[in-house]
């Protein structure tokens, strides 16, 4: 997309401008001419879709589909994306329920071709562009910095999973099934990317053991409120900046995952 932006330095300086800026630039990048005709073309077209068949075999359709999901890069993968939706969710062994990245259970939940599908509605369509438009925007902010890209994804997206009736150990899991949103938590507890390699349980253990330790609490519940998110967008700026400039060696690295695994097991 030819839309760029505003974004005059990195660290709290720069994040304190997009925020103080956001709605105005949201607004501008939803009127750009291509996010116009991408959002117009899904409109008046979407309503015609009636199975993942349909909606693969028509690049311009899947394109909005896969970025209101934030998946954008799998337009290629055709066959993968038509068995993940036509699948769906309800079936036990649908593929989308087996995949460890839970925006293709999301996907195939929303637009559930294994059910009646609401491809029909008016509203769905308008649903589908929003989360489009808004995760569009952030892919744009990413194109400039990534971090920021992070602490937008978690402004949205946290507070949903703070909200739901989910047990809390569900809400983690959630957290640690949703590649950027991990990213943020793991950067914030100054967790290795590697540690992703350790067992599931373990992983769990330790995102709740610093969560505890660096916020007084490990209920995801919390992070609803905006006080407590802004903490942990702070903390996630200020590990990565730390990052950025330490350049951990794979030594440090592993053992930081050693010990890190070895706390869930005191």
């Amino acid at each position: 997309m030819s839309f760029q932006p505003i974004i005059p330095g990195s660290g709290l300086a720069g994040w304190s401008f997009l925020q103080s800026t956001l709605a105005r630039q949201i607004e501008a990048f939803e009127d750009s001419a291509p996010v116009q005709r991408a959002t117009d073309y899904f409109v008046e077209n979407i309503g015609a879709v009636s199975s993942a068949s349909d909606l693969v075999q028509d690049r311009r359709l899947l394109e909005v589909a896969l970025g209101a999901f934030g998946l954008g890069e799998d337009i290629n993968n055709k066959y993968f994306i038509e068995k993940v939706l036509s699948e769906g969710t309800i079936a036990e062994d649908a593929l989308a329920n087996k995949l460890t990245d839970s925006r293709y259970k999301e996907m195939a939940q929303a637009f559930a071709f294994d059910t009646l599908s609401p491809t029909g509605q008016t509203s769905f369509a308008q649903e589908i562009i929003e989360k489009y438009e808004r995760r569009s925007f952030e892919v744009a902010v990413g194109e400039q910095n990534e971090t920021f890209r992070l602490g937008l994804n978690l402004e949205r997206e946290l507070p949903e999973i703070a909200s739901s009736r989910d047990a809390n150990d569900t809400k983690w899991l959630r957290i640690l099934g949703n590649p950027a949103l991990r990213a943020v938590f793991e950067t914030a507890f100054g967790l290795p990317s590697q540690f992703g390699q350790v067992d599931l349980d373990q992983q769990l253990g330790v995102f709740k053991e610093n969560a505890e330790r660096r916020f007084g609490t490990d209920e995801i519940s919390d992070f609803g409120s905006p006080d407590r998110l802004e903490e942990l967008t702070q903390l996630y700026f200020l590990q990565d900046q730390i990052k950025a400039s330490s350049g951990l060696d794979a030594g440090s690295i592993a053992l930081t995952l050693l010990q890190s695994a070895g706390q869930t097991q005191l």
